[in-house]
């Protein structure tokens, strides 16, 4: 007849289990797939670039990060934007409507931005002599026609979901072995 050996250790190490996953794997594995997302969204912005501190032009692309978080044993992993190029980033997925950027208290006549946006957009031809014209401001005033979206992170996650999902699983396996849990977790993008 076979003998059971090892059967209370054995229990204990199972009961222990899932907490090691939420506290060394899952984390890693949440990241594992983000990254798959942004590295995408990264590829869908190109060389597009921001003015940065000093008048420098950064790579709104290297605004991409990714980062995660654990909260009451759910995890979760963002692709963000973070750092510098990073305020552009919102413009670009959403795109904006027409907008005055600074009004000159000439035309302001009392009005508040808002007000003077809502007339444009009514079609007061009166205000219409705010826009750029060959490049150069009329007064101090300028209206920002606008600009159309360009959306690279939905599309991103749309497109990479199941890839995403398989570079999770393969973090899982990799850390996972009959020995236990193996190697370390690397963190968030910094």
């Amino acid at each position: 007849m076979a003998k059971r050996r090892g059967n209370a250790g054995v229990l204990r190490r199972l009961k222990k289990l899932p907490a090691l996953l939420v506290e060394e794997v899952l984390p890693g594995a949440a990241r594992a797939g983000a990254r798959v997302i942004a590295q995408d969204a990264k590829s869908r912005l190109g060389g597009k670039r921001a003015d940065g501190s000093g008048g420098s032009k950064v790579l709104i692309a290297d605004a991409v990060k990714v980062r995660s978080r654990k909260r009451n044993g759910l995890i979760v992993a963002r692709v963000l934007l973070d750092g510098p190029g990073a305020y552009v980033g919102r413009w670009i997925e959403y795109g904006t409507r027409p907008h005055f950027i600074s009004v000159d208290p000439a035309y302001r006549a009392g009005m508040t931005t808002r007000r003077i946006n809502k007339q444009i957009k009514g079609g007061d031809v009166a205000l219409h002599g705010t826009l750029m014209i060959n490049g150069k401001p009329v007064g101090t005033t300028v209206h920002h026609p606008g600009a159309a979206a360009h959306p690279f992170l939905r599309p991103a996650l749309d497109t990479k979901e199941a890839e995403a999902k398989a570079a999770a699983q393969a973090y899982i396996k990799s850390r996972i072995t009959r020995a236990g849990i193996v190697g370390s977790d690397e963190g968030d993008d910094q």
